[in-house]
């Protein structure tokens, strides 16, 4: 009985750690330009052969810090193959993400290294500057930013600047819980948050999360370990303990406990804790400030008090960790979010009662509104066309056409469209780029178009039909081209048509007719150089309007006509070949018949004198012999 109570009781403890265990965040880890998949010591972490690139070169990699992974390869995107160049992953299940880009190096032929200096966006939207001197700064050579994704997919795509060529070496996509860093109401709601600083105060060294042995729905954060604030190391005071510290890895930001096990302590010299850095002005930062009392001398609440400014502004009053978090060795996170009109950012706590300030950590964020994307459906009309036209690779035409605003698709038009709360295509500039192939029904797939212009290019092909269904077109030039057919009908349909340039091509046919009405209203049209283009002033003038099974009927007739007459012909010359052929007969036997006739005339007259007045039968005169 006993035995089989024990062995309910371990079968419902097995189910309950089962049930309550979570199940493994989703992540993927890239080593840019490996071909094979790669793991990493000392962690073992398992990274993906390259996959998912729009573009770029393999190269060797240069590591430009000691915290970057130790990868072989990187993948570089030099400008002929565009200014922008991507990353899409797809298959990511929609969620909340911390994802980290690695730069890296390509040593050059005669050793030197160049220090590219580009741009990061994710989700058309852009996160990240690189800045020179960035390979001198541990935490600099990366860019991490948290983003919740929507659309089983994510883009990341770099962008060219001029300053080198953009050198990528890993991709990670770690998915962390829906509300980590839960700072406003709706934050999800078009807002990404980019990482600016980690410190981890006190003793020790800088780590990542998993060095840490921290639970992987954290996202793997890197952690720099800061001794002391400013130079003046007497300034403040490392402390570090072993002791358990409660409340650090608990949902949703699952912070490591050793985080909150070394902390940095003011002085009587520097009551004050400052720390300063360097930011872009005009941004919003969220500063997420951490504490744990760990000082022995501090045992209950009231014997450590402090307020916190930032920029000079009060942003906590009285704070004690001991009250606030419950207990000593208990983990207390504080969080508000500042506008920066200036270059620096300062937090600054300062002591009111009791012992000196305490800090364990502090995370910087800049809250980035993402950017409107540009409709699905238009940009997938953009990326037909960049097929059928034979886009070469310098276009870039990769990522979002429109966002960010600061790196638009080239020879692209964009306008927001505020009631969709998304871009679309107004434009298409694609004039005198030396375009080889030919113009798709897609093109009906983008109904905001204004303006297309195509001209001097070596486009071949029909004019579609469906250019006929964008009410909106109002300059539409394929001049000097290799167009050839008819001008579709549709094309009179467009209302707001103000210029039509079908010049230079091989067009042939008459000029439909509600066309040719237009120009009564002021439109502008040409039409030349076509040499089998017909119908309104200006062109030849056309023959009756004939229908295709009508133009079939001529042409059967015109054969069957061609046809009775070769025939007819052939008899002819054959009737005269014959009585040609007899008259030379008749000509050679000619000398003799005429002597026979003449015999036989001289026989009739003798006969007829002989017989004047006597008659004689027929069988006395016997036979007249005529041959």
């Amino acid at each position: 009985m006993l035995l089989q109570f024990l062995r309910l009781w371990m079968m419902l403890c097995f189910a309950s750690v089962s049930c309550s265990a979570r199940q493994d965040p989703f992540a993927v880890r890239i080593s840019c330009g490996a071909r094979q998949n790669v793991q990493t010591r000392p962690t073992n972490t398992h990274w993906r052969e390259d996959f998912g690139f729009t573009g770029g070169i393999v190269a060797n990699a240069t590591l430009p810090s000691y915290i970057t992974p130790p990868l072989n390869t990187l993948r570089y995107f030099p400008l002929s193959e565009g200014p922008q160049n991507c990353y899409v992953i797809n298959k990511v299940p929609k969620g909340h993400y911390s994802i980290r880009i690695f730069f890296g190096l390509v040593g050059q032929s005669r050793g030197t290294i160049v220090e590219p200096l580009f741009d990061i966006s994710i989700e058309g939207t852009q996160i990240y500057s690189l800045k020179s001197g960035w390979t001198h700064q541990a935490d600099q050579v990366f860019v991490e930013a948290l983003v919740f994704l929507t659309d089983d997919s994510v883009s990341i795509c770099f962008h060219s600047t001029g300053h080198g060529d953009p050198a990528i070496l890993s991709i990670e996509i770690l998915q962390i819980d829906d509300k980590a860093y839960y700072f406003v109401p709706r934050w999800s709601q078009g807002l990404i948050l980019r990482t600016i600083k980690r410190l981890s105060c006190g003793f020790g060294q800088s780590k990542f999360d998993v060095d840490y042995e921290g639970d992987p729905w954290g996202g793997d954060r890197f952690w720099q370990r800061i001794k002391t604030f400013g130079e003046d190391s007497e300034s403040v005071q490392p402390r570090s303990v072993e002791t358990r510290i409660k409340h650090a890895s608990h949902t949703p930001n699952f912070y490591p406990e050793t985080l909150y096990q070394s902390a940095l302590v003011s002085t009587n010299n520097q009551p004050d804790l400052t720390y300063t850095l360097e930011v872009d002005p005009n941004r919003n930062y969220s500063v997420w400030l951490h504490f744990a009392e760990i000082d022995y001398s501090v045992t209950t609440a009231g014997q450590r008090i402090f307020d916190i400014e930032i920029n000079g502004v009060l942003a906590f009053q009285h704070v004690d960790i001991v009250e606030l978090s419950g207990d000593i060795y208990t983990a207390l996170v504080l969080n508000t979010t500042v506008s920066v009109d200036g270059r620096t950012l300062t937090i600054k706590l300062k002591p009111k009662e009791g012992n000196l300030a305490i800090i364990n950590a502090i995370e910087i964020f800049e809250v980035i509104m993402a950017e409107s994307k540009t409709v699905l459906e238009e940009v997938s009309a953009l990326q037909a066309l960049k097929k059928a036209l034979r886009l070469p690779p310098r276009f870039g035409w990769n990522g979002d056409p429109c966002v960010p605003q600061q790196h638009p698709w080239s020879g692209v038009g964009c306008q927001l469209n505020k009631s969709r709360g998304s871009w679309v295509i107004d434009g298409l500039g694609l004039d005198n780029q030396g375009l080889k192939g030919f113009l798709p029904d897609d093109i009906s797939k983008l109904p905001n178009l204004q303006i297309l212009n195509l001209s001097r290019n070596d486009i071949h092909g029909a004019i579609p039909s469906s250019l006929g269904t964008i009410n909106s077109l109002q300059v539409l030039d394929l001049s000097y081209n290799f167009f050839n057919g008819s001008i579709p009908e549709s094309l009179g349909q467009l209302s707001s048509l103000q210029r039509l340039n079908l010049n230079s091509n091989l067009l042939s046919e008459r000029v439909p007719a509600t066309l040719g009405g237009r120009l009564l209203y002021r439109a502008s049209f040409n039409f030349t150089d076509n040499a089998g283009l017909c119908g309104i002033p200006g062109l030849p003038t056309c023959g009756s309007h004939l229908s295709s099974g009508g133009k079939v009927g001529i042409g059967l007739g015109a054969s069957f006509t061609f046809f009775l007459l070769t025939t007819c012909l052939v008899c002819w010359l054959k009737r005269r070949h014959n009585i040609l052929r007899a008259q030379k007969i008749a000509a050679r036997g000619a000398p003799y018949a005429k002597a026979r006739t003449h015999f036989s005339r001289d026989i009739q007259l003798t006969r007829h004198h002989n017989n004047f007045g006597k008659t004689s039968t027929a069988a006395e005169n016997g036979p007249i012999l005529l041959s």
